[in-house]
């Protein structure tokens, strides 16, 4: 029996901590939260905001187990993360275990190394209540914004949505800027570029230091240039230096790592927490850029030695954020001594910290920067070339030149060769190009997380959930947006002036936010009868209270009354007084019919819509997906009541064309075939259909035989798969989908045949009900809807050989607990007079 136990949040954090404690120390992990607010219903007193914390169903066993480990300790040692959320999983612990205060100790540390375990065991404390306040105000401010906010979406919006007080304003960010890029009216100037020739031939590439609006005067400089003779005016070389930027911390981090290493926000949380429990770096939520002593030193120690003197420098950081939270180290390596780690991927991000660190204490790199003038005293402008040396290389040395995503590409950091001042030049080429100006670039993770923090809004420990939520909820995605055509002017000099026009795209986008249109609904109608939740300066406020409570100078209930008290009334009167939302728009009229024309939300999502909402002759077309309600134009809106449209058959079966839920697509008697993206289903003629069809009939030929059956391959949404009779085989990507051996067809089949031998304990076909294992166990399955199954009269769990007992009728009585309607005759409508053009491109694909 162990003296201590100690109680930590992770099974790797207890496996780690466990190497550095002797056998009188036990280590248990909690994972996570032992208890939180119910998953049904509120969970808030809201006359006192007293939460009522359950213990959740997949946690009771662990709880019965942690209470006996606490019985035959003398000490427990909550070691649960140092920030709000890990004081409050350290405080539900001693409340539902019924700790003792005298033999209960709370111990923090920022890194999981062997003597900051046992200097933290040394300096114990008690649970900080002030710190547990703040996650119960965060927590139990954000479950009211969803619980009252969500139902007036379902009713003025559509069912099935969430609002939630951060991601509702991470959308309004993404939709924001996506208006500004819609509104954005670009202008075009002619920029000019020249390379010229010194004597012994050597080129200079250089720009001049002036724009053109209009071609005419564009093109006379270059005519004026032509018999020009062309001198170096200026020469002007300039010592400069670079400093290393600060260690990270997590928001820079989620931000360095999307550009160098391509991780979002999510992976490196992910990762940066391993690397954080298997002891490899310090605590990855922080907003602070300090370092320890001791790490400085470390930094030191390894720079010399691997560097040389000359390249350390000892400095330290200060955070620049006032809203800084948590009294942290920056993200740092616990031991300069190692260089990598085993694990491919866990070392990319270790790597990047590992340097990041070293690089903050390492000398400045100096450069020296030379600008060389170039012209001729008769034109209006002269030319510029600029270019950089390294002199030193200081901290470049281990961690190279980053540029921000907004940064311009064109920027000249080149060597130039030896001129000297009134040297005479020659021109090789001149070119004037017409350029179009740009609107801001939409967001990328790292991006939305950066501009997040600038407003004060978040914190650490938010940032990676906010943003998987607002994708999850389907409000923002990363569609890849096609870009467009435009003509512009280019002009080149060489030995006469040559004019063409050429085409060039913009517009493009891959990887970056783009609200969806549900995005764009929901949010205009929460901008307008939400105003105040979803202000920034409100937002960044609200974190601010937070803080104060954390800091003890705020009390956490006081605050959640004095927001409740404007925000229920409001919830109230948008619910009663505000009118649906739709997001709908009017494009014009249908030359046909004379009616109007409407993009708008619909219960399948956005639609074209001709007539009004009362007129029985209304007809519907659903808008494709690289389409939206906001841009979309009356000429394209009526080019889709194209579609569906008929061929002729090909080999004895239909050919249609349509659009349903997952893009355009051609039929062929009952298979359906996607037209690749970017093409325009309405271009699609009999010749393309049958080459189109005939590429399926290839794909789908088999490429094996399993038992004396075919099978055959494909690629789905959700990745590569093969078909066995009726069954789909996912194929990891372990396996080269492109060279399957029959043993690997055939391992893949039989274990996805075990799997579905396995996956029911009861099924009753007729009844479309069964009892199947799930990733969690046991359970329900009715049609297309899921249902728990409870426990049994010893209030235990049944066991498999147990349930294979139950009969239909208690099956039916356990469904209809949790749904009463699940088995009530559903009445059939009144029968409608069929309009005489409805139509219906809606289709299940």
């Amino acid at each position: 029996m162990s003296k201590n136990l100690v109680i930590v949040e992770s099974p790797a954090k207890a496996k780690t901590i466990q190497k550095y404690l002797g056998k009188d120390f036990e280590v248990k992990s909690s994972f996570g939260h032992i208890r939180d607010l119910p998953k049904k219903g509120m969970g808030i007193d809201l006359a006192t905001f007293t939460p009522d914390y359950e213990v959740s169903a997949d946690k009771k066993k662990l709880v019965t187990e942690l209470k006996a480990a606490v019985k035959k300790a003398e000490t427990v040692w909550l070691a649960s993360d140092e920030d709000r959320e890990g004081e409050a999983i350290a405080w539900h612990l001693a409340d539902e275990l019924k700790l003792k205060d005298e033999n209960t100790k709370r111990i923090v540390f920022h890194e999981i190394t062997k003597n900051a375990i046992l200097k933290a065991i040394e300096n114990p404390r008690k649970i900080d209540q002030n710190l547990v306040n703040a996650q119960q105000a965060r927590r139990i401010l954000d479950r009211i914004v969803g619980f009252e906010m969500s139902p007036v979406l379902w009713k003025k919006v559509k069912t099935g949505l969430s609002a939630g007080r951060v991601q509702s304003v991470a959308v309004r960010l993404v939709v924001e800027r996506e208006q500004e890029i819609r509104e954005f009216k670009p202008t075009s100037t002619f920029k000019i570029e020249g390379i010229f020739l010194n004597e012994t031939k050597q080129e200079i590439s250089a720009k001049l230091k002036g724009d053109f609006k209009e071609e005419n005067d564009a093109e006379a400089f270059l005519n004026q240039s032509k018999d020009t003779e062309f001198k170096v005016l200026n020469v002007e070389t300039k010592p400069g230096t670079r400093s290393a930027s600060a260690p990270f911390t997590t928001s820079t981090l989620q931000q360095e790592a999307s550009s160098r290493l391509g991780y979002n926000v999510t992976t490196t949380m992910r990762l940066a927490q391993r690397l954080y429990e298997e002891g490899y770096i310090t605590y990855m939520r922080t907003d602070s850029v300090n370092l320890s002593q001791e790490a400085i030193n470390g930094a030191k120690s390894q720079i010399i030695s691997e560097f040389g003197e000359e390249y350390s420098n000892p400095r330290k950081f200060t955070t620049k954020s006032a809203s800084a939270q948590e009294a942290h180290e920056a993200i740092r390596p616990t031991d300069f001594s190692v260089k990598s780690i085993g694990d491919v991927q866990l070392n990319k991000l270790y790597q990047l910290i590992y340097r990041r660190t070293l690089a903050s204490q390492m000398s400045n790199a100096k450069i020296e920067k030379t600008v060389i003038e170039i012209g001729n005293s008769k034109l209006p402008y002269q030319f510029e070339a600029q270019g950089e040396v390294i002199v030193f290389e200081g901290f470049l040395k281990a961690y190279g030149i980053t540029k921000n995503e907004d940064e311009d590409d064109e920027e000249n950091e080149k060597l130039l060769p030896k001129v000297t001042t009134g040297e005479i030049l020659t021109y090789k080429k001149i070119e004037a190009t017409e350029k179009f100006t740009k609107p801001a670039a939409r967001y990328t993770e790292a991006g939305l997380v950066r501009k997040l923090e600038e407003l004060g809004i978040g914190r650490p420990s938010t940032y990676a959930p906010t943003i998987q939520t607002i994708q999850n909820r389907e409000y923002v995605d990363k569609r890849e947006i096609l870009p467009q055509e435009r003509e512009i002017v280019k002009m080149t000099l060489t030995k006469d002036v040559k004019k063409q026009v050429v085409n060039e795209k913009f517009g493009g986008d891959k990887n970056k936010f783009v609200p969806t249109d549900i995005g764009e609904v929901v949010n205009e109608f929460l901008t307008n009868n939400f105003a105040e939740i979803l202000d920034y300066g409100f937002t960044a406020k609200v974190e601010q209270d937070f803080d104060d409570i954390a800091n003890g100078s705020e009390k956490w209930k006081e605050v959640l009354g004095e927001f409740y008290k404007e925000f229920h009334p409001k919830i109230e009167d948008v619910e009663e007084n505000a009118d649906r939302a739709t997001g709908e728009r009017l494009l014009g009229k249908d030359p046909k019919t004379g009616k109007n024309v409407y993009a708008r939300m619909g219960r399948y999502g956005a639609m074209i819509q001709i007539g009004e909402q009362d007129d029985e002759q209304k007809t519907f077309a659903s808008i494709m997906q690289n389409q939206n309600i906001a841009t979309i134009t009356l000429e394209e809106a009526l080019e889709l009541f194209k579609l569906p449209f008929d061929l002729q058959d090909f080999e004895g079966q239909p050919v249609s064309v349509a659009v349903g839920r997952f893009g355009p697509y051609v039929k062929w008697g009952e298979t359906f075939i996607s037209i690749p993206r970017g093409e325009d289903p309405l271009s699609i003629n009999q010749e393309r259909a049958e080459e189109l069809i005939r590429e399926k009939k290839a794909a789908d030929a088999p490429v094996a035989n399993y038992k004396g059956e075919p099978v055959t391959k494909g690629k789905g949404r959700f990745g590569p798969f093969l078909k066995y009779r009726d069954i789909f085989v996912n194929v990891p990507k372990k396996y080269d989908f492109d060279n399957l051996s029959q043993n690997d067809i055939n391992e893949l089949i039989e274990a996805k045949l075990e799997k579905e031998a396995n996956r029911y304990i009861q099924q009753w076909e007729k009844e479309k009900i069964s009892i199947e294992n799930g990733r969690w166990g046991p359970f329900i399955k009715f049609g297309k809807s899921m249902f728990k199954i409870p426990k049994n009269k010893k209030d235990e769990k049944y066991t498999a050989e147990e349930l294979k007992e139950v009969s239909l009728d208690e099956v039916k009585k356990w469904i209809t607990a949790q749904d009463k309607n699940a088995f009530a005759e559903k009445k059939k409508p009144a029968a409608k007079k069929k309009p005489a053009t409805t139509r219906k491109t809606t289709s299940k694909k």
